[in-house]
C-alpha cells in the first residue's frame, strides 16, 4: 500500500492509498459517531442526519445533489453504524473536485428543510416498520438490547417511530455541531488518487469544520441477559452472546479466530456438526463483533420449532468443549480464511478506503498488512482455548429468539449448563429432543 496521511489545522485526517493502475477513486468521509453518541431522547438522530445531509444545502436541492454526482457516471451514499458514519463516493479520477466539494458541502451547508425533514422522518418510520417485520433483525435488535440494557450501545441505529417523529431542524443541527467535528473526521481515498491534491481540496473544502474533539461517549458496561418475542412463525431465529473484546484487545485477533472455527463458515465446527450431520437448522453462524471498549461474540441459529430442544444441547456442547479441543488444524484453515479476506479487501478501492480511515479513527495509525499478518499468526492454539474458556464460562450469556420459541431453555439454564462440568452426551441430547415432541 502507498499510503500516505496529512492532518490539516482543524484536526480533520487525510488519508489516501494510491493505485495508479486504476481510473477510479473511491474516497468518503468518515466521522467518529454513531447510535452509541446518542441519548435516549437522541436515539435515531444520527441515522436521520445521515439522511437529511443528501436533502439539499444552500447552494444545492436534493435534486441538483443527485443529477451532478450522476451527470459523471458517479455515486454517493452514506451509511451509519454503532460507532461510525460514513459519507462516501465513487467517481472517475477527474471528477474528484466535485466529489470532495458534494461531500463538504451536504456536511457543512445542509439546511434541514422542514418539509424535506418530515418526509425523510416518514421514509425512515417505513424503515422501522421493516425491520419490525423482519424476524431476523428483530432479533438481533432485542439481542443488543439484552447485552446492553439502558444504553445507547443496547438501542437500535434506526432509532423508534417515537424518537425519530420528534426531532427537529434545530435538534439535527445541534447533532451536526456537536459530533461533526475535525479530531472525529476523516477524509479517506483509494484509486487514481494524488494526496497532495487531495490535501488541497481539503483544506479549501471543509475549512468550517470546528477543530475541538466532540465529548466522548459513556463507556460501555456489558450485562446481558434474555429477551424473546414468541411469534406464529414457520421459523425461530435464536442468538446467543457473550462478552467479547475491544479493537485494542491483546485477545482481539484470538477471539476473532475463535470466531471463525466455531462458526466462520462450511468447515466451522457449528456448521459441520449441526446443520450437516444433524439438519437441526437452516443457518448457523458465529461472529465477533468489536467496538472501541467492548465487544460482543454471537452466535445466530435459524431453526424450526421442533429441532429447538435438540439444537440447544449440541451447541452447549460445542462452546464447552471448544476450550479443550481445538485443534492446530482448525486454527490454521481460520488464519487462512481471515488473512485471504483482507488481502481480497485489498483489491477494492471502496474496501480500502473504508479499512484505512477505520484504522486512523480506532487506532490512530495505519495497521500494515504486514503486521496484521504477523499479529495472526502470533496466537497459539492454547490463546484461542483460553479465550474461548473464559468467553463461554466465565461470561454472563446474552440469549434472544423470536419466532416459536416457547419449547426455548431460558438465560439461567443456558449459563448453568455452559458452567456445567461435563458436556451433555447424545444420550441426553436425545432424550430431550424426544421430550419436546
Amino acid at each position: 500500500m502507498q499510503v500516505r496521511i496529512t492532518k490539516l489545522s482543524n484536526g480533520l485526517t487525510v488519508v489516501t492509498d494510491e493505485m495508479p493502475h486504476l481510473k477510479t477513486v473511491a474516497l468518503g468521509v468518515w466521522v467518529r459517531t454513531g447510535s452509541r453518541a446518542e441519548t435516549s431522547e437522541q436515539n435515531g438522530i444520527t441515522h436521520l442526519l445521515e439522511h437529511m445531509a443528501f436533502k439539499g444545502t444552500l447552494s444545492r436541492t436534493a435534486r441538483e445533489i443527485a443529477e451532478q454526482i450522476e451527470a459523471v457516471g458517479g455515486e454517493l451514499n452514506a451509511s451509519t453504524s454503532i460507532e461510525h458514519t460514513n459519507y462516501y463516493a465513487r467517481i472517475l479520477a477527474e471528477d474528484l473536485p466535485l466529489a470532495v466539494d458534494l461531500l463538504a458541502d451536504i456536511l457543512q451547508n445542509s439546511t434541514f428543510d422542514k418539509d424535506e425533514l418530515v418526509r425523510e422522518q416518514h421514509v425512515i418510520l417505513q424503515e422501522i416498520g421493516a425491520a419490525y417485520d423482519s424476524p431476523e433483525d428483530r432479533a438481533f435488535d432485542l439481542f443488543q438490547e439484552a447485552a446492553w440494557p439502558d444504553q445507547a450501545l443496547g438501542r437500535p441505529i434506526l432509532g423508534t417511530p417515537e424518537t425519530v417523529k420528534g426531532f427537529s431542524h434545530d435538534a439535527l443541527n445541534k447533532y451536526l455541531v456537536d459530533r461533526y467535528r475535525g479530531p472525529d473526521m476523516v477524509l479517506s481515498a483509494a484509486g487514481a488518487v494524488d494526496h497532495d491534491e487531495l490535501v488541497r481540496f481539503a483544506e479549501e473544502k471543509f475549512k468550517s469544520i470546528p477543530s475541538s474533539p466532540a465529548q466522548a461517549e459513556t463507556p460501555a458496561l456489558y450485562k446481558g441477559g434474555e429477551q424473546r418475542l414468541t411469534k406464529d412463525l414457520m421459523e425461530a431465529q435464536i442468538l446467543i452472546g457473550f462478552e467479547g473484546r475491544p479493537y485494542k484487545s491483546k485477545d482481539y485477533y484470538a477471539i476473532q479466530i475463535l470466531a471463525s472455527v466455531l462458526g466462520g463458515g462450511m468447515s466451522s465446527r457449528l456448521f459441520q456438526e449441526i446443520r450437516e450431520k444433524r439438519g437441526l437448522c437452516y443457518a448457523i453462524y458465529s461472529f465477533h463483533w468489536a467496538f472501541s471498549d467492548t465487544g460482543l461474540f454471537g452466535l445466530h441459529a435459524a431453526t424450526s420449532r421442533e429441532d429447538i430442544a435438540a439444537l440447544m444441547p449440541v451447541i452447549v456442547d460445542e462452546l464447552k468443549t471448544a476450550g479443550e479441543t481445538i485443534t492446530d488444524q482448525e486454527v490454521a484453515r481460520s488464519r487462512a480464511q481471515i488473512r485471504a479476506g483482507l488481502m481480497m479487501a485489498l483489491e477494492s478501492p471502496a474496501a480500502r478506503a473504508g479499512q484505512i480511515a477505520r484504522q486512523i479513527l480506532v487506532h490512530g495509525r495505519i495497521l500494515s498488512i504486514e503486521e496484521v499478518s504477523d499479529k495472526i499468526d502470533a496466537v497459539t492454539v492454547e490463546d484461542i482455548r483460553r479465550v474461548a474458556r473464559e468467553t463461554f464460562v466465565d461470561s454472563t450469556p446474552t440469549l434472544t429468539a423470536v419466532g416459536p420459541v416457547d419449547t426455548l431453555m431460558n438465560v439461567d439454564e443456558l449459563a448453568s449448563r455452559l458452567a456445567g462440568s461435563e458436556p451433555l452426551s447424545a444420550k441426553q441430547v436425545a432424550g430431550q429432543a424426544a421430550g419436546a415432541m
